[in-house]
């Protein structure tokens, strides 16, 4: 399984830290191209591949990590065939930091139809960067990523990466249920849960 990350901001250098810790080989792009991440691939070492974007979005699980407004050109032209795409974005209103109105519909089923053909699973999006970064063994515990999707073995797998990076995985079902309380001012977006034991 070829892993992916569309994205060198904060939430996808806390997520390639994570990576990089579990050994984890990982491909990291953004758009200003591979050579602008050689500082964090100093940081990170060798299982974090400097790559770009065109190249990141060919792998099995693609996870982006970039702002909710740039996905529609991030992922343009792209043949997803059944690969998975998490989508790790929040739909926020700057300077405000509020939910933006989307009219009805959840940020995870407009970034679906930007990727059409691909499954989709909402993940990564819950914890602040410093936490997802951080190692995720707290009080005895670990904390808790959650991950929601229509396509049960896309979301099965993420949960496995999850589980691989050392967090809790929970899986909260659909996008319709699951991925609503994921959302940028849902039940578990920006709040800390961690699973005992």
């Amino acid at each position: 399984m070829k892993y992916a990350i569309l994205g060198s901001g904060a939430i996808g250098s806390a997520l390639a830290r994570r990576f990089a810790a579990k050994e984890i080989n990982v491909s990291l792009a953004n758009t200003k191209g591979p050579e602008s991440l050689a500082g964090l691939v100093t940081e990170f070492g060798d299982r974090v591949k400097p790559v770009t974007a065109a190249e990141a979005l060919q792998a099995n699980v693609v996870i982006l990590a970039i702002p909710f407004d740039a996905v529609p050109n991030a992922v343009k032209g792209v043949e997803w065939d059944g690969r998975i795409v998490v989508d790790a974005t929040n739909a926020i209103d700057f300077p405000a930091f509020t939910p933006r109105d989307l009219k009805g519909r959840l940020s995870t089923q407009i970034v679906a139809d930007a990727v059409s053909g691909a499954r989709v699973v909402k993940a990564f999006n819950t914890l602040l960067a410093a936490r997802l970064g951080a190692d995720p063994a707290i009080s005895g515990g670990r904390r808790v990523l959650f991950v929601s999707g229509d396509d049960v073995s896309a979301r099965t797998a993420v949960a496995e990466l999850i589980e691989r990076l050392g967090f809790a995985a929970v899986d909260l079902g659909g996008i319709a249920e699951g991925g609503r309380a994921q959302q940028f001012g849902g039940g578990v977006a920006a709040k800390e849960f961690v699973q005992l034991g």
